[in-house]
């Protein structure tokens, strides 16, 4: 294939510098919040740990800290997925997702009971959506929920992604998840909470432990809630969430390379709230940055092959491509609703020829003077970055923005980019 742009822009690697507060010790923190609660948890009792399928900085670490205050209180904890349709919608999928992030009886001291089975706990009224829940979970003598709480890649409301979410959805598994995307934006924004309020009166949940992370993706807060506080809690914790991401440092690009996607980095694979592309009907993209062209040119291994987010991109590599399962895929854009994410982008062979494509595709005449074009790990990671010339004449004086310098762009024998970022 030909394209008009043959060569890509003299490139420039910047660090951007933010202000961070971090948690060096999750155990210790941890312990400092389960102490406050020593009534909630009684010997011998089955506690179940509620683990999703995001990828939370420190993961394993933060389910053996919550196993250990179990025990430490003579109660038996179980590790349960709460993951709604990720991991295929089956019970081994999920359970493989939890392996790949490290949690298994061995590592975390509690066993692993995946099950996609439901009850029916109530109904939503007067919208008349069931509302379902985790059989194991419900078998349990008490229930923890551990998640993270950030800004939701669909939509923006007073509660978002956090406990409320992974009570509705996440142990919803794959009929609850469904009932709810059902609603589509509606059912995110305004049933989520309602459904999670029938969850709190009906199953066992004794505690959450909300997580939050800073600009450079590591523990910034954690809070031990008991379940009376979670859902008025978390409308406070989302707006210090979104105070505390990071963005990239311009308004507009024509291109935007990403180097992988993945679930474990965003729920839908490419963050909406870094690139500003959320690509739902009826909703706005106009919050977060102009980007005409989205570039990615893989998918993490802990994705599990699922590609939910490719239609984000505009082109991806062969490589990408090949890594994706569609049955796992289709599972989870069907059950979301949002089928355009799951649309698959034009395949380029290389990385090189991918840039290229999309460089040769902004609807404009794109010379190597004015190009600009800017390269991220992912949309979890943009501490460094690489920006072409045009770029860095916009953000170089920005305060936060330390110019390392000029960076020769290269490639393997197949033109496949050699980049650390």
């Amino acid at each position: 294939m030909k394209t008009r742009v043959r060569e890509l822009p003299k490139m420039y690697r910047l660090r951007q510098h933010f202000s961070i507060e971090e948690v060096t010790d999750v155990f210790d923190e941890i312990s400092k919040g389960f102490s406050e609660y020593d009534d909630r948890i009684k010997p011998g009792k089955k506690i179940g740990i509620a683990v999703g399928s995001r990828g939370i900085y420190q993961l394993p670490n933060l389910v053996k800290a919550v196993v250990n205050e179990v025990k430490k209180r003579g109660a038996i904890p179980h590790i349960i997925p709460a993951m709604g349709s990720h991991g295929g919608a089956t019970a081994e999928g999920q359970q493989e997702y939890l392996k790949g992030y490290g949690i298994t009886e061995e590592t975390v001291g509690a066993p692993v009971l995946s099950n996609m089975e439901v009850e029916q706990l109530g109904t939503v009224e007067p919208d008349g959506m069931p509302v379902y829940f985790d059989a194991v979970a419900m078998s349990m003598d008490g229930l923890i929920m551990l998640n993270r709480v950030k800004a939701h890649t669909d939509f923006h409301d007073t509660t978002e992604s956090g406990l409320l979410k992974q009570m509705a959805i996440g142990f919803g598994n794959h009929v609850g998840a469904l009932a709810i995307h059902e609603y589509g934006i509606y059912g995110l924004a305004k049933l989520i909470p309602k459904a999670a309020e029938i969850i709190m009166e009906k199953a066992p949940i004794l505690l959450g432990v909300a997580i939050l992370e800073n600009a450079e993706d590591t523990t910034a807060k954690i809070e031990v809630l008991p379940k009376e506080r979670i859902a008025n809690r978390e409308k406070e914790l989302i707006i210090e969430a979104k105070s505390l991401m990071p963005s990239l440092p311009f308004d507009m690009a024509d291109v935007l390379v990403v180097q992988e996607m993945g679930k474990d980095i965003s729920g839908v694979g490419l963050d909406s709230n870094i690139t500003g592309r959320i690509l739902v009907r009826g909703e706005d993209d106009s919050n977060g940055p102009s980007i005409y062209r989205i570039v990615c040119l893989d998918l993490t291994e802990e994705s599990h092959h699922n590609g939910l987010g490719v239609g984000l991109a505009d082109v991806i590599t062969r490589r990408l491509f090949n890594k994706l399962d569609l049955e796992t895929t289709y599972a989870n854009v069907i059950t979301s609703g949002f089928l355009e994410r799951g649309f698959i982008p034009i395949i380029q062979e290389n990385d090189k020829l991918a840039i290229l494509t999309a460089l040769s595709c902004c609807n404009r005449k794109v010379s190597m003077v004015d190009a600009k074009v800017a390269f991220i790990k992912n949309t979890l990671d943009v501490k460094e970055l690489l920006v072409s010339e045009a770029l860095l004449k916009e953000i170089k004086r920005k305060e936060n923005v330390e110019v390392l310098g000029e960076e020769t762009l290269k490639y393997d024998d197949n033109n496949d980019l050699l980049l650390e970022l």
